[in-house]
């Protein structure tokens, strides 16, 4: 029997009103036993860059949905999640980009620029790019936008990536962050870049569209359409990866690849090897690929596809 003075020698435990979560099993869970969100990696270097506060990486990577979860009861302080640091990216992000595209492309005018700079900066380019860096399994999110997809919604992706540029700039500088942009964005869409200014076509937004400006290059030189091709598919149903290969015909009756790469969707991957064939073709590369040959008989022909034909993967 437990006496009165055994009593008063034991700590004695806060009564709480902290709602208690169920599990599908139906056992009990209280709010501190919720597992952690993932971590993010602050001994290892995030593209390149190591941050001095990782705390900023962290604060970049942190949707509303999560700090309203944590406090529904009252309006999430400003600073809790990483709205204000997309508002500080994107002053930086378009700083950067436009100097870049003065310095790389002088000759150009002030429209070309502003077009070229638009579409860089815009969140459907922005989006890709977070995607290729797989930033949406860092996000930390709340439980309703986890499960409703968040870590793949293009909107959330592109204000993320705009977050982290303003937390690599405030903890470093601008140098960093100019170095992140240039690696990250810039370089890799200077094949659209290039492939826009090269053409006299109005400008469509060919910068985060790589496969329409390869098959509008591919078409200008009398070479046909590209068709692309699955070749190898792994994970698991929800980290899936594809690979996938551009082809061309060759203008004798078969094709040549032109470029593969991985994603971890099949649109991403698509424009992705759209994306290394466009940059081999501009750098002079793929000298293989040759003018179609079309007769008018073969044009009528080539309107059907050829039996045991390779199908061409649709978005």
């Amino acid at each position: 029997m437990t006496t009165r003075t055994e009593h008063a020698g034991k700590p004695r435990q806060k009564a709480t009103s902290q709602p208690v979560a169920v599990e599908a099993n139906g056992n009990a869970r209280h709010p501190e036993e919720e597992p952690a969100k993932p971590a993010v990696p602050q001994e290892k270097r995030f593209f390149g860059y190591k941050f001095k506060d990782p705390k900023l990486l962290t604060l970049a990577l942190t949707h509303s949905s999560l700090a309203y979860e944590t406090n529904p009861d009252r309006t999430a302080e400003p600073g809790s999640d990483n709205e204000q640091l997309e508002f500080i990216g994107d002053a930086v992000l378009g700083l950067v980009v436009a100097e870049e595209l003065y310095r790389r492309f002088p000759g150009s005018r002030e429209g070309d620029l502003t077009r070229l700079r638009a579409s860089l900066v815009s969140s459907r380019n922005l989006a890709q790019v977070a995607l290729r860096l797989e930033l949406g399994p860092m996000l930390r999110l709340g439980r309703g936008e986890e499960h409703s997809g968040g870590q793949r919604k293009p909107a959330l992706l592109a204000n993320a990536l705009e977050a982290v540029i303003a937390a690599i700039y405030l903890d470093g500088g601008l140098a960093p962050a100019r170095d992140f942009i240039h690696h990250q964005i810039i370089e890799p869409a200077e094949a659209g870049l290039i492939s826009f200014l090269e053409s006299n076509e109005p400008f469509s937004g060919v910068v985060g569209d790589y496969k329409s400006a390869l098959q509008e290059r591919l078409q200008a030189a009398g070479a046909g359409q590209p068709k692309y091709m699955m070749t190898d598919q792994s994970g698991p149903d929800h980290r899936k990866s594809f690979r996938i290969e551009v082809r061309v015909s060759d203008g004798a009756g078969g094709t040549i690849k032109l470029a593969e790469a991985e994603g971890t969707t099949k649109k991403q991957a698509q424009q992705e090897a759209a994306r290394s064939a466009l940059a081999s073709l501009l750098s002079g590369g793929l000298r293989g690929v040759a003018p179609k040959r079309e007769t008018a008989h073969a044009a009528v022909v080539s309107r059907k596809p050829a039996a045991g034909a390779p199908t061409e993967v649709l978005p």
